[in-house]
């Protein structure tokens, strides 16, 4: 007998699943946990993105080191 994360799940199982979920949770409840999952995923790259203007700007902006002789 094999494990199941060893021979993958097929579309029969993915159904039953979903329908499980939807079932558990209910139709409305997925949408809003879709809405703010995206939401989420949106702030967080819009946060890196600013991170790192702001390393870049600092770069640019910070005094060159006198060279060693």
């Amino acid at each position: 007998m094999t494990p199941l994360f060893v021979t993958g799940l097929g579309p029969i199982e993915l159904v039953i699943i979903l329908a499980l979920v939807v079932i558990v949770f209910g139709a409305g409840k997925m949408a809003d946990m879709g809405s703010a999952l995206g939401k989420s995923i949106r702030e967080f790259r819009d946060s890196v993105r600013s991170a790192d203007k702001e390393e870049e700007t600092s770069a640019d902006s910070a005094p060159a080191k006198p060279a060693k002789e």
